[in-house]
């Protein structure tokens, strides 16, 4: 599959949660996870800025899809623990950006770090998350 089939595959299958806040996947491979959203009242807090939990959640997103893509066949993938760096706002109608990387991809464990940008190009939070390796007696 390519890159671009990979793609496509996750912006029509991606988690209902990530739809329906608006999560765009742009690019898709085990090693680099991108995707935006368009900042929209619904995904804010006063005043007209991307609410925090908005953020994590679509930093969790795509930290979640990188790790499913390493996980070992027959095995499944959850968030252990999730810490945000909040160091910009992202006001209303601007697009988030988002870059996830894998810090570690280990055999029971994987920590993704997860870097969201505003439209100016500025660093508005890093996300680093701990995804565990859930095998079929675990789940």
């Amino acid at each position: 599959m390519t890159e671009n089939d990979l793609t496509a595959a996750f912006n029509e299958s991606n988690a209902p949660f990530a739809k329906m806040i608006g999560v765009t996947m742009t690019r898709v491979t085990k090693d680099r996870v991108e995707a935006e959203v368009k900042v929209t009242k619904d995904h804010c807090t006063i005043p007209d800025t991307m609410h925090g939990g908005a953020i994590m959640a679509f930093a969790d997103n795509l930290g979640g899809i990188g790790a499913f893509l390493n996980l070992p066949q027959g095995t499944m993938t959850t968030t252990v623990e999730s810490k945000t760096n909040f160091l910009r706002a992202i006001p209303m109608g601007q697009t988030a950006k988002a870059i996830s990387t894998p810090v570690n991809i280990g055999r029971q464990l994987q920590v993704w770090k997860t870097e969201i940008f505003r439209d100016d190009g500025k660093l508005a939070a890093v996300v680093t998350q701990t995804q565990i390796t859930l095998h079929p007696r675990d789940n």
